[in-house]
């Protein structure tokens, strides 16, 4: 494989000349090759701003002209036609690779595009020069094959282990700029965000949400979960009860079963609602600071899982996952009620080892397969615990939102069992069964996609923290 440069440059502007005498996995080679080559291109412009950036610098010094420094992106923002903000953002980035030499190197070569590259500088910024190429060296073992939403999680997940309460400081700090903010859509609608807000008040309030768009639909309201999801929020904000997105007729025979806080709330005094956390044992304990991570969020401290955790009502169900080499889960068990405090939760994970069900591997046993379509909860639990997001390549869309999705069709001889179930979104799932697609299951939780031009991709779902 040619390291972009000139000599790619050429072979990829010969062979796109012939585009259409490729074949179809030589024309994503191409694309490839394209890719690469934007990267490369991406590196040689860090490299050049920098370039600028210190002779600024040492003229500043020179000539007893501080400013010079100071307007280094309003020279970019004019020579490149962008905004100050744009150019102000591609300085940064520029000169946070400057300090990642591993970064900035595998941005060159095309291991990494810029949007991954900008996730390093970003999330490393802050931290000690060799602390951060520590981590970056790490995690760029990975990242050829990640998605920037995997990356982000990567690089979220590893800074929380280096320095949890370095990480907390940097939260509280960001937290003195918290804003609700409105701008414009492209359709001609707006939006309404909260930035730099509480993770455990952002996944207790999404949760809300989505109880109260559940409640909305069970009771006959149009649209979709995500639809009654923003008609809730926008309610709710303007004062009014969720009855009014009621069709006329139930919401005066419906009114009074509106779900607890559906009003104006007053508060988060118990959880409601589902919200899929996973933490290590040792920081529910408070004896280590391992971070957690929230389905549908992301990897997050261990002081807002805890704090999760202690929100949980009676109705929370507690789960037990053991893992193993590689941190894929191998045995897993639920109980009704979790431990009273950090106390007895050492005899509370104990007391479930007689209802740890181990998962398969290698060849399958069939030890929970059923004759019918739908898998029971035991066993759709069981594929959620080993399959923690839809199995498509780089989709992060967390399992329990997905389908379950029999690998080889049901109605053609498909078992209902461990060895042919997987989580698919609706996408993939339609992805899966489009032409020229095809994913077989090879082992339980080993998935092969293949495309239509002829290539094939495998996941394995992704490791437990540890």
């Amino acid at each position: 494989m040619l390291e972009p440069g000139p000599e790619l440059a050429a072979a990829a502007a010969a062979a796109d000349d012939h585009r259409g005498q490729l074949g179809e996995s030589e024309l994503i080679g191409v694309l490839c090759g394209w890719q690469r080559m934007a990267a490369w291109a991406q590196a040689r412009q860090a490299a050049c701003l920098n370039e600028l950036v210190q002779r600024r610098k040492a003229q500043s010094v020179e000539l007893n002209r501080p400013s010079l420094a100071g307007h280094v992106d309003d020279e970019v923002a004019v020579a490149l036609a962008l905004t100050g903000r744009a150019a102000g953002r591609l300085l940064a980035v520029s000169v946070g690779l400057a300090r990642l030499p591993e970064v900035l190197a595998a941005l060159t070569v095309g291991r990494i595009d810029w949007v991954k590259a900008s996730l390093f500088t970003d999330y490393l910024a802050g931290l000690p020069d060799e602390d951060a190429a520590e981590i970056a060296a790490a995690v760029l073992a990975g990242a050829d094959r990640k998605t920037s939403g995997q990356l982000r999680a990567m690089l979220m997940r590893a800074v929380l282990a280096y320095d949890p309460e370095a990480a907390q400081r940097r939260r509280e700090a960001a937290r003195r700029d918290a804003s609700v903010q409105a701008w414009d859509e492209v359709s001609g609608n707006a939006a309404l965000a909260g930035r730099e807000l509480a993770p455990a008040d952002v996944a207790h309030a999404s949760a809300r949400l989505t109880e109260y768009a559940r409640w909305l639909h069970e009771h006959g309201a149009a649209g979709t979960i995500d639809e009654l999801r923003a008609a809730a929020y926008v309610a709710l904000l303007t004062g009014r009860s969720l009855d009014c997105l009621l069709p006329e007729a139930t919401a005066e025979d419906d009114g009074a079963g509106l779900p607890s806080g559906a009003g104006l709330p007053a508060g988060w005094p118990q959880m409601t609602g589902s919200i899929n956390l996973t933490m290590p044992m040792s920081a529910w304990l408070g004896h280590s600071a391992a971070p957690g991570e929230l389905a549908g969020y992301g990897p997050a401290d261990a002081g807002t899982c805890r704090e999760l955790a202690d929100r949980a009502g009676a109705g929370a169900r507690w789960c037990l996952t053991l893992t193993g080499s590689g941190g894929r889960a191998v045995a897993h068990a639920c109980a009704p009620a979790g431990p009273t405090g950090p106390v007895t939760a050492i005899r509370w994970a104990a007391g479930l080892r007689s209802r740890l069900e181990f998962l398969e591997a290698g060849t399958c046993s069939h030890a929970r397969r059923t004759s019918r379509y739908r898998p029971p909860q035991n066993l759709a639990h069981v594929i959620r615990v080993r399959q923690r997001t839809c199995s498509f390549p780089g989709c992060r869309r967390p399992a329990r939102r997905c389908d379950l999705d029999h690998t080889v069709p049901y109605d053609k001889g498909g078992a209902t069992c461990e060895c042919n179930l997987a989580p698919l979104c609706r996408r993939h799932h339609q992805a899966k069964q489009a032409a020229g697609w095809r994913l077989t299951q090879d082992q339980p939780g080993v998935m092969t996609w293949r495309t239509p031009n002829g290539r094939t991709y495998q996941t394995v779902g992704d490791p437990y923290l540890g």
